[in-house]
């Protein structure tokens, strides 16, 4: 598929991963529907993505928001090619704290966010690109792009919550490619590692140079744009399918 023109959704597309994504799509003809909680809070960014930038309110844990998203962004934009799912906490917190035990609605509202607002987004999704007009050699209909983590493979102490949720988003790839095929329809998951977001700049810089120093190479957080790139190259490479690529610069992530 052609990333140029796209139709798209990106849920937490209003900052960080999800911004990138963002812009590189308006940049490239594409029209971008932002699914995320605050439109105020990122008054500025949004205002400089452009008319062919559309935010809705929404609340990826909502199977009913969720749902009305859709439809809403269906009836604005027409066919959607393409939805990217970047809205996700990463809180950390020991399951054996000094304070006491871990709060289980805690550890639920990472699971909620992170995983199930994907799989929500993702099933919302789906039941309209079946009906896409079919494009291409290949008679594609859309592509579904989920945000892992390489902390779903080596996280680390008092992530458990957050590995458990990416863990999971590696984990229905595969599935979801394999039912989604008859339709032409595409399912990846990007595994970024320690990138340059609003996440971590709210670290001291001392501490985000030590991270920054633990990434064999090239020895610094990633970018933003690299993930978005990434994006792109899945969009266009119609091989890609059912699987997991992490983004890390070799990075493997020790115990603590």
């Amino acid at each position: 598929m052609e990333f140029k023109q796209l139709n798209a959704i990106v849920s937490g597309g209003a900052s960080g991963l999800g911004l990138a994504v963002t812009q590189r799509i308006i940049a490239a003809g594409g029209t971008v529907v932002i699914l995320d909680l605050d439109c105020e809070r990122y008054a500025d960014e949004l205002i400089l993505l452009g008319e062919r930038a559309h935010f809705i309110a929404t609340d990826v844990t909502s199977e009913a928001a969720v749902d009305a998203a859709l439809q809403e962004s269906h009836s604005t934009l027409g066919d959607i090619q393409l939805v990217v799912n970047c809205a996700g906490i990463a809180p950390s917190s020991r399951v054996l704290a000094r304070d006491g035990l871990i709060n289980h609605a805690d550890f639920q509202k990472v699971i909620d966010i992170n995983l199930n607002g994907s799989f929500t987004v993702c099933r919302a999704a789906v039941n309209l690109m079946q009906h896409n007009t079919a494009i291409g050699r290949d008679d594609e209909r859309g592509v579904l792009i989920n945000t892992a983590s390489i902390a779903a493979f080596e996280g680390q102490i008092g992530q458990a919550a957050y590995a458990a949720s990416k863990g999971g988003i590696i984990s229905m790839t595969l599935p979801l490619a394999r039912e989604f095929a008859r339709l032409g329809i595409r399912v990846m998951s990007i595994a970024p590692g320690l990138f340059e977001t609003p996440m971590l700049d709210k670290l001291p810089l001392a501490a985000r140079e030590a991270l920054s120093n633990n990434t064999p190479y090239p020895k610094r957080l990633g970018q933003a744009d690299e993930f978005a790139a990434l994006v792109q190259h899945i969009v266009e490479n119609s091989m890609l399918n059912g699987s997991t690529i992490r983004l890390d610069g070799a990075l493997r992530m020790g115990q603590k």
